[in-house]
């Protein structure tokens, strides 16, 4: 049976951070920032990935660093790659430009030690088609499920095209924030485990929602958060098992103290560790939080 989590997970140290002109029309969730204060956000969120990924390591979590490139202030969230347990990987396209070229001769080179790249979507990018990787598709791996929520980023005629080379059921919904726009990324709105699913039905459209329930419920428990937590980014959490194999759930400490005690106590039936770190900076400026600053490798 595939693996729906891994213990090993790649990050990108950034050269560069800052809020990212290009994806600020798309991401709620981001804040504009000064060019004046470009090097006081690096070294703040700099001192927030190093302890990110020291938390990781601490909890027995394999984990593999590369350095980010300058023109890409994005670079910390590694989402435009997907890999398999069967060592090949999928590269996809990127709506911005200064994200497009995250994918470095480098990074991809690095990765291809390992895994053979058997798609890459990258060519949609000239035609303003967009399915972008691991955020736009929250996959159940167990099951070979596809779910996103169709946005600018996310392109329901390409995510089709996608499940169907990987032999993936899509399930696709629309959703609203609470500025009534569509949420750029799915994996805000929703992440899957090995035996728990958590959604925002609050940020699914009424239409969708049973659809989107009915299929989670069918091989898993399901837990809701609501709207106000997923600008919390109670929903940009992701499953990693440790070294021994014990499943944690990873989030930024402003996701965890946005959760109520009967969420913890129920997310700690599925999960021997709730991980946590500050990330504060990162999620203000990128408008991303800890599920999008991991590739999980398999």
């Amino acid at each position: 049976m595939p693996k729906q989590s891994t213990n090993h997970v790649l990050l990108i140290r950034p050269a560069e951070f800052f809020s990212n002109d290009q994806t600020a029309l798309t991401n709620q969730y981001q804040h504009s920032s000064q060019e004046k204060d470009k090097d006081k956000i690096l070294q703040e969120a700099l001192i927030q990935f190093d302890n990110f990924e020291q938390m990781l390591k601490n909890n027995q979590i394999l984990v593999t660093t590369l350095d980010g490139r300058i023109g890409c202030p994005d670079n910390i969230y590694p989402n435009w790659v997907l890999t398999f347990e069967d060592k090949t990987m999928n590269v996809f396209s990127m709506m911005a430009e200064n994200r497009r070229l995250e994918k470095s001769e480098n990074h991809i080179s690095f990765l291809n030690k390992t895994y053979r790249t058997t798609i890459d979507f990258s060519n949609f990018e000239k035609d303003s088609i967009f399915l972008e990787g691991t955020s736009s598709m929250v996959l159940d791996r167990i099951n070979k499920i596809a779910y996103m929520g169709v946005s600018a980023r996310s392109n329901e005629k390409l995510a089709l095209q996608w499940t169907n080379l990987n032999g993936f059921e899509l399930v696709t919904f629309e959703t609203e924030s609470h500025n009534g726009e569509a949420i750029y990324h799915t994996d805000l709105v929703m992440y899957i485990g090995t035996n728990l699913a958590v959604v925002s039905l609050d940020s699914v459209k009424k239409d969708y929602q049973s659809k989107v329930i009915k299929s989670l419920s069918k091989s898993r428990k399901v837990m809701e958060i609501s709207r106000e937590q997923v600008q919390e980014f109670c929903g940009n959490c992701i499953e990693i098992k440790d070294v021994d194999n014990n499943p944690k759930l990873l989030m930024s400490s402003a996701a965890y103290e946005a959760h109520s005690e009967r969420q913890k106590q129920t997310l700690l039936k599925y999960y021997t560790e709730i991980m946590h770190s500050n990330l504060s900076c990162i999620e203000k400026y990128g408008g991303g939080s800890a599920r999008c600053m991991v590739m999980e490798l398999f």
